[in-house]
């Protein structure tokens, strides 16, 4: 089971970078999105793949025109409305990220909105409530979890890379997390972002075999830019992390689609044996 995710962002959306933490900022840089979008789009066309696109509540209402494109051929999930880590914000700001952004994403694209993702993967096991928050708002799956300890967040009472059922004060989302492997200690996350540009095919490849019972793979739009500015003001190591591997990153990608089969969220969830699954019970984590 090979599960492909977008999350629709544009090239200035990093974490934990004042710069462009807040929306105010980000008129100031120039609109790469569209473009970043068609390249996705042919790629995914070309490889006949389905995927399921995680996107910002912000890119909805600034450019509802490409949500609109991506909801009539793929499933589209929440990716909050402003793109901020679950752990800098309180419950009740929480909500209000998940709120804006499920309700201008339905409200856009006309579907109901059942998939979620936390920006960075950042619902860690102080994080529960945001759970409880995502059940109200009727989310059926996540795939926020990053299983082991994670500089963005992670879940290490999560039982490895395999879908499972989170428990928090009675409810249960079923979770799709992120998949990694541990190499001297190190968790790489071969199947996304900076790791998936850094590492050679051989090894992506290599490792995706290792993966075959369970892949969850995740793509953002930036990371088949080669031409997308540097931000400046970046250190050093985060400019590595940020910028590596672009150049090489659709070509990359193409070879992946076109030897693995990947399917979305939504088909992923009805070949899973639920009853099976691992459950996994959070502690109450504000009384």
């Amino acid at each position: 089971m090979n599960i492909l995710t977008i999350d629709v962002e544009e090239w200035f959306h990093l974490l934990d970078f004042n710069a462009t933490k807040e929306e105010s900022d980000w008129g100031r840089y120039d609109v790469r999105i569209y473009e970043n979008m068609e390249r996705l789009f042919r790629v995914l066309e070309d490889a006949n793949a389905k995927a399921t696109f995680f996107i910002i509540g912000w890119i909805a209402k600034t450019y509802p025109d490409l949500v609109r494109r991506i909801a009539e051929r793929y499933q589209i999930g929440c990716h909050t409305m402003g793109h901020q880590l679950v752990w800098q914000q309180s419950p009740s700001e929480f909500r209000v990220a998940v709120e804006n952004g499920v309700k201008m994403l339905e409200d856009v694209s006309g579907k109901k909105v059942e998939c979620f993702r936390a920006p960075g993967f950042s619902i860690r096991e102080s994080e529960g409530w945001a759970y409880e928050i995502l059940s109200e708002y009727g989310f059926k799956y996540d795939c926020s979890v990053f299983p082991a300890a994670h500089a963005h967040g992670g879940l290490p009472s999560y039982p490895n890379s395999t879908p499972g059922i989170i428990e928090y004060k009675g409810i249960q989302i079923k979770e799709f997390p992120v998949s990694f492997k541990t190499i001297a200690g190190k968790h790489i996350v071969f199947s996304g972002g900076g790791y998936f540009r850094l590492c050679p095919y051989s090894l992506i490849r290599k490792w995706s075999k290792e993966s075959s019972d369970y892949l969850m793979a995740y793509i953002h739009p930036r990371d088949l830019d080669a031409g997308q500015p540097v931000l400046s003001g970046l250190p050093l190591e985060r400019r590595f992390k940020s910028y590596v591997g672009l150049r090489g990153a659709e070509k990359k990608l193409r070879r992946w689609m076109a030897e693995f089969q990947f399917i979305d969220v939504e088909m992923a969830e009805s070949m899973v044996d639920w009853t099976k699954a691992p459950i996994v019970r959070l502690k109450d984590s504000i009384n």
